[in-house]
């Protein structure tokens, strides 16, 4: 009988997530490395993200320029891995997501070279499917 094949158990064992976002955004890019080197897959669509987040209910005032899906729940813009993982562990009910509305500088994907250690505060907002939402983090 054959050895399982390790990377393929590996391979399943991570989050998958499907991020919906334009093919010419650099921090979209950088976005996605932050969420792979924190062990997600991640498969990418670039076909811009409007219509993915209106079909995945995150309201668009929380908006930002990538929509993704892990699990049951929707990520807006540059949400760190940390809190990815902690929402796939508490899973909170009724819960669209998580969303880091606007493009703050200092969040994962806008944390480059280029910003020069800048890092601005802002709050992952954990967003109800009444389009509510509660500070699930801050970071300042």
């Amino acid at each position: 009988m054959a050895a399982p094949d390790k990377t393929a158990q590996d391979k399943a064992a991570r989050p998958l997530v499907d991020v919906w976002k334009s093919p010419d955004c650099g921090c979209c890019k950088d976005w996605v490395r932050h969420l792979e080197a924190h062990g997600f897959q991640v498969r990418v669509h670039d076909e811009g993200n409007q219509e993915a987040r209106v079909r995945l209910g995150m309201p668009q005032r929380y908006g930002s320029c990538h929509t993704a899906k892990v699990g049951d729940y929707t990520l807006e813009g540059h949400v760190p891995a940390r809190e990815v993982l902690r929402l796939l562990k508490e899973k909170p009910a009724g819960m669209v997501g998580l969303a880091v509305p606007a493009m703050p500088v200092g969040s994962p994907g806008m944390d480059g070279p280029e910003y020069k250690g800048r890092k601005d505060p802002y709050d992952v907002l954990l967003v109800q499917r009444d389009g509510g939402a509660t500070v699930f983090q801050s970071y300042r």
